[in-house]
């Protein structure tokens, strides 16, 4: 759902903060799931993800007529999961009740920090009372919620991160994501840092912070089953673990991705250009089939940010001999400074390697043969 309020600082994603053509996109989203219906076939639904921009900017009339056409024209388990991302700001007493009669049965909740200083140079829409506010709320709605937690924030010392976490902690949940601030291209972020407005991200303490996090959740029982997701035994991301084992997904809206084993795909990253091509009955869609390489690559890189690892023996059974002895030989450097470890036959990040996690991964990929 690509309409946000207002624009966060650090955010590169595709968005508009002009909501006027919300009820054309959701048109367009339900003409899609449609027109693309047959991609699924053979195939059961078992998630439902309202990811964005800001999901939570739909009414729930439109939640519930997008999760009727899913129900009507495809194959869906009795009891899918499906989550709803959400602002504090959005999350109102009244909104939260409405929420719970509807078919979301998961709130994922971007937080974010607990702090004004931090939301305000992020240029969060909400608050800390918001955030406290809807916390609150959604408990007494909610069994299964999760809360996105920002840390590395230029200024943010280990205390105030801390603070942040008990604060996360004091709530009960059974999930909590929690991503490093990252500068990307073209951001309003990165433009402060270049005119020397806000300080430079630190990678050193960042790190730090990361660390703290993984320290205190695992303290109170939180599994970290992906490097930026920690959840308690039961209430792992159904919909997000899809993806990191490498199940098909179909991605729906504009800027989308999809996936089917073998071929990736991604709609669009034009709001009216979407939606006019919807109309006219033709995919947005560009297509790329995945070599034997590019599979072997992205399985490397989402398998080793995982609790489940690099299975060795799928390695060898279905990308072949060579595949396996570069994976080993790549590895062997990381398996003696003890940032990799090989068991059961998995090579899976250790404690020390969790933060260099994708740095690592990117030396284990393949890149000349085919």
């Amino acid at each position: 759902m690509p309409f946000c309020k207002q624009a966060c600082h650090y955010c590169d994603f595709h968005f508009s903060t002009n909501l006027r053509k919300k009820q054309d996109m959701v048109s367009a989203l339900q003409k899609e799931l449609l027109l693309r219906k047959d991609e699924l076939k053979n195939e059961e639904v078992q998630t439902i993800y309202f990811g964005g921009g800001t999901p939570s900017v739909l009414e729930i009339g439109e939640i519930n007529e997008i999760v009727k056409t899913v129900a009507e024209n495809y194959s869906v388990i009795e009891n899918p999961e499906i989550t709803l991302e959400a602002n504090p700001d959005d999350l109102s007493l009244k909104k939260i009740k409405e929420l719970s009669d509807s078919p979301i049965n998961r709130l994922s909740i971007g937080v974010q920090s607990f702090f004004d200083q931090d939301l305000k140079l992020m240029n969060r829409a909400h608050n800390a009372k918001e955030a406290h506010l809807c916390l609150n709320e959604s408990k007494k709605y909610f069994e299964n919620i999760s809360i996105d937690l920002i840390y590395g924030i230029p200024g943010m010392t280990h205390k105030r991160w801390q603070e942040n976490i008990t604060k996360a902690l004091s709530y009960e949940l059974p999930h909590i994501s929690s991503y490093a601030l990252t500068v990307e291209p073209k951001t309003a972020l990165k433009a402060f840092i270049d005119k020397g407005i806000i300080p430079n991200v630190d990678d050193e303490m960042a790190e730090e912070q990361f660390n703290i996090l993984c320290a205190l959740l695992e303290k109170e029982g939180f599994i970290n089953y992906e490097i930026s997701n920690f959840g308690k035994e039961g209430y792992f991301s159904k919909n997000n673990t899809a993806y990191w084992k490498g199940k098909k997904y179909l991605g729906i809206g504009p800027s989308a991705h999809s996936y089917d084993g073998t071929k990736r795909g991604w709609n669009i990253n034009n709001n009216s250009k979407y939606i006019r091509s919807i109309k006219e009955r033709v995919l947005p869609i560009e297509v790329e089939v995945l070599s034997k390489t590019d599979r072997y690559n992205e399985y490397v890189m989402t398998g080793l940010r995982t609790i489940w690892g690099i299975s060795l023996y799928k390695i060898q059974t279905e990308f072949g001999n060579s595949y396996f002895e570069y994976l080993m030989q790549q590895s062997d450097k990381y398996i003696k400074e003890e940032m990799l470890s090989v068991d059961r036959n998995k090579i899976s990040v250790t404690k020390k390697g969790k933060f260099l996690c994708d740095g690592i991964a990117s030396d284990l990929f393949m890149i000349k043969l085919n």
